[in-house]
């Protein structure tokens, strides 16, 4: 029980910790998760909580590992062999090796075998600490790929020479013969292990595919229990479970087009599942060094943190040192412009911060040797932490000198252009067909508001007004309520209209759920105050009461809008006016017009609008980010569409 305690304070704590970094996004969101891990330091019985770190590996950072490997491009990685190797073998051993000596002569304490051990440790960089340091400036292609694809892959280099390391230290002797027999065994074997893996699992998924159990009960928990499988069974086989997991999640990666035949409904609940996984396994791993900093802080004396925070420098400037002149010798080949290749080089030195795989790698040096306790490993601990912090710190202030922000390749007038003729070719699908006259009519009046709509929405500010918005609905349903002017009949209509409106709209969080049933639990208390009627259809009448009461409520929501509305979010405030709007159309015309054939006709022509963008992007009429804004556009009018059905 202890330890699920501790597993949900910390899940809790990432969540505090997104939740100020959403406030004051000016700090990397690593910095907010560190400072709430070392606060809950303060606390006794959380103190103490530590997990082993196979359990960290199985349960943390293979899960986070599969999912990079998954959404990792295999046609991308099989042009770069030669890179990834070059960054993921040659230069971790050759830094273990310049650092690992380096420190055996410049601190005394340290045997090569532990030198070598702390060497390894700092040899992992962590992808997703470099991209939450780089989100507000534009990092250079080559380089940010070259990142990705070497945090693949050097976690496993790192893991195999750290046991390679430690079983040094236990036998005191070293065989270079068995060190790379056993460095090939390990990492080799993992690799091709975890792609046989990877396809027997998705081989299942399809049979159960074919035998009509496409359902997210099975599909879904299938996914996720698949890098805690792999890497388990790696290990038993004295394999790379990193590799392995890494690999499993490359061929998802590869056969991922036979796995869309499955539902749509099963691709995106288990696209959001794994960003809300990663992003919380992430966030537990630094939360936890936060935690474990006060400890290893406080077996140290004032004079020996001040030279082992000179260690930790030491040894950064060595690895970065290292990742520079391998760049800048030519090494590896970065692929990028003559006249960048200096720039190019410092900015993939700076991009090799460390994070979950070096904490993880710290946490599991032995406690013991041959019986005996390690003394140095609280010291090796905290200077692995300190190199993290040093990484991550440097990173933040370097990268927005070296690095140009992000701006936009494309002009409002160009959105605007690409938007309307998406559309347009939406409604003259729609126009071609004979059938249904009166539904195409009313669809085309719709999607015709499209082009009058040719801004950008902030999606946090639409989130936020909506959000308010149903607040409002809710309050005066309440009022109504307790007043008896409604009865049960419409009550049910809006707690499922209300309901349906919030699960629609997903990133609405915690909060929206929380509250909204919160009020239909109010509502349920006060039905004995309600006028009791037995309706069994939709009859004129009762539609018509419908109507008044989403007046009604629309024009609360709207004196709430008029009062929110400032020069910065016109545009979000006229699209919530618009779902308000749309929901009144819908009911008005449901007696008088077809709404399944309405229905397939929206989507029809949202999926025609997309394809004319894609068409567009691989002809060359409009570039990358215009095609994902306009993109993200259209999802929004087809979420808002959503919502008002």
């Amino acid at each position: 029980m202890s330890t699920i305690f501790g597993v949900l304070t910390l899940i809790v704590a990432v969540v505090i910790a997104n939740i100020a970094h959403l406030f004051f996004p000016r700090l990397p969101l690593a910095f907010y998760q560190i400072f709430v891990g070392i606060f809950l330091a303060l606390w006794p019985s959380i103190s103490t909580f530590t997990l082993e770190p196979e359990t960290f590996l199985l349960l943390i950072i293979a899960p986070l590992l599969f999912n990079d490997g998954q959404n990792a491009s295999f046609r991308a990685i099989s042009r770069n062999v030669k890179q990834i190797i070059s960054m993921t073998v040659y230069l971790a051993i050759f830094t273990v090796l310049v650092a690992g000596i380096g420190l055996h002569f410049a601190v005394a304490a340290f045997s090569l075998p532990l030198a070598f051990m702390l060497a390894a440790i700092i040899t992992p960089t962590d992808a997703v600490a470099v991209k939450s340091l780089t989100t507000g400036v534009a990092m250079p292609a080559n380089v940010h790929r070259t990142l990705e694809h070497e945090s693949l892959f050097n976690d496993a280099s790192g893991l195999v020479l750290f046991s390679l390391a430690a079983s040094t230290l236990a036998s005191g002797q070293f065989s270079f013969v068995h060190g790379l027999t056993t460095f090939l065994y390990v990492f080799l074997g993992g690799i091709v292990f975890g792609a046989l893996a990877g396809w027997l699992m998705i081989e299942l998924r399809l049979f159960l595919m074919r035998t009509n159990v496409d359902i997210g009960q099975i599909v879904i928990p299938l996914n996720v229990m698949t890098p805690v499988i792999v890497y388990w069974l790696a290990e038993e086989l004295h394999c790379s479970g990193i590799l392995a997991v890494v690999a499993a999640g490359i061929m998802h990666s590869l056969l991922n087009d036979r796995l869309r035949l499955t539902s749509a409904k099963v691709q995106i609940a288990t696209t959001t599942l794994w960003q809300i996984l990663s992003d919380t396994l992430n966030g537990i791993v630094f939360v936890f060094l936060g935690l474990s900093l006060p400890k290893a802080l406080g077996a140290t004396t004032p004079q020996s943190l001040g030279s082992l925070t000179l260690i930790a420098i030491f040894l950064y400037l060595i690895t970065t040192g290292i990742r520079y002149l391998w760049a800048r010798l030519n090494f590896v080949d970065l692929k990028g412009t003559t006249e960048d290749q200096r720039k190019d080089a410092l900015v993939l030195a700076l991009g090799g911060i460390h994070g979950t795989i070096t904490l993880a790698m710290a946490f599991s040096i032995p406690t013991l040797i041959n019986g005996r306790p390690l003394a140095l490993r609280n010291t090796m601990i905290l200077i692995a932490a300190l190199v993290i912090l040093i990484s991550i710190i440097n990173g933040a202030l370097l990268f927005p000198k070296l690095l140009p922000p992000k701006r936009n390749t494309y002009t409002a007038t160009e959105f605007a252009n690409g938007l309307i003729a998406a559309v347009q070719t939406a409604i003259g699908r729609i126009e071609e067909a004979a059938a249904h006259p009166r539904e195409r009519a009313a669809v085309i009046d719709q999607l015709s508001s499209q082009m009058t709509l040719t801004y950008q929405v902030n999606s946090a500010t639409y989130q936020k007004i909506l959000a308010d918005c149903h607040e409002v609905e809710m309050q005066l349903i309440d009022e109504l309520s307790q007043e008896g002017q409604i009865d049960q009949f419409l009550l049910d209509f809006y707690q499922h209209l209300i309901t349906q409106s919030v699960v629609n709209h997903t990133t609405h969080g915690l909060r929206s759920f929380i509250r909204t049933f919160y009020h239909r639990w109010k509502w349920h208390r006060i039905r004995h105050k309600l006028r009791q009627v037995q309706v069994t259809t939709a009859t004129d009448a009762v539609q018509k009461e419908m109507r008044n009461l989403l007046a009604r409520t629309t024009w609360a929501v709207n004196n709430h809008l008029n009062q929110v509305q400032t020069s910065t979010n016109v545009n979000e405030v006229a699209l919530v006016r618009r779902l308000y709007l749309n929901r009144i159309r819908a009911l008005s015309r449901q007696h008088r017009l077809d709404q399944e054939v309405m229905h397939q006709l929206f989507v029809s022509a949202f999926q025609d609008e997309h394809s004319f963008i894609q068409q567009a992007l691989a002809a060359g009429d409009i570039n990358a980010d215009l095609a994902k804004a306009l993109n993200e556009h259209i999802s929004i009018d087809e979420l808002v569409y959503m919502q008002s059905n």
